[in-house]
């Protein structure tokens, strides 16, 4: 079975890449890591394996922190959905976002605990960091489930696609399920997160949030 490995470089995301495998073999890959920080991208026989590094894990947490203070501070329901595997045997695909969120759908899997894809909709949103460049195109995997908005950053642009009626993304200057938020601003915050406190850094956004939005 030909793999590629990625040398581990410091404050890097550490690859394993392989070719060639089936979807029994991701299906039991999965169960054989159970809750371990490894996430795991599957696209029709190939397969990668990312260990994040730790400024990886800094901004998905901020990123998420923010929706999070957002739905907080404005009152807008959500469901948390994490690093939930998403994947559809039919489509050969799977993967693991960074963080993803239920926001109009919220009410709907209030009560729902096991997510499948091949009868529920996808979260209403993902978020990807990707600051070492996946060697799979996580993007069309988003693309094929379905997912209606991807927040993706690469250690320097935060970019917001928008799945359009031709079931491709669309690049937008803003986002589909809080339009209100201006993505200058969220650029601003994220750009901070290796320089500031992380608890001065969530208060400063919350201070934010209360002095110039408003709940729609």
């Amino acid at each position: 079975m030909p793999a590629t490995l990625t040398a581990p470089k410091e404050q890097t995301d550490q690859r394993f890449v392989l070719y060639g495998v089936d979807w029994h073999f991701y299906d039991m890959l999965l169960k054989a890591l159970g809750d371990r920080h490894v996430f795991v991208t599957y696209d029709r026989g190939s397969l990668e394996l990312m260990s994040p590094s730790p400024l990886h894990e800094n901004y998905k947490i901020a990123l998420g922190r923010m929706i999070e203070a957002l739905a907080i501070e404005l009152g807008i329901e959500i469901i948390s959905g994490g690093s939930m595997t998403f994947r559809r045997e039919d489509l050969d695909r799977g993967l693991e976002p960074d963080e993803c969120y239920y926001v109009k759908n919220a009410l709907l899997f209030h009560n729902i605990r096991e997510v499948d894809l091949s009868r529920h909709p996808p979260p209403d949103l993902a978020i990807d960091v990707d600051i070492t460049s996946s060697s799979l195109d996580r993007q069309a995997i988003y693309t094929a489930l379905g997912v209606p908005e991807l927040w993706r950053f690469d250690g320097k642009a935060l970019k917001i696609y928008q799945l359009g009626a031709d079931g491709q993304y669309k690049l937008t200057g803003k986002s589909l399920n809080f339009p209100f938020l201006p993505l200058r601003e969220i650029q601003r915050f994220v750009e901070t997160v290796p320089h500031v406190r992380e608890i001065a850094w969530i208060v400063s956004f919350q201070k934010w949030v209360r002095e110039n939005l408003k709940r729609p």
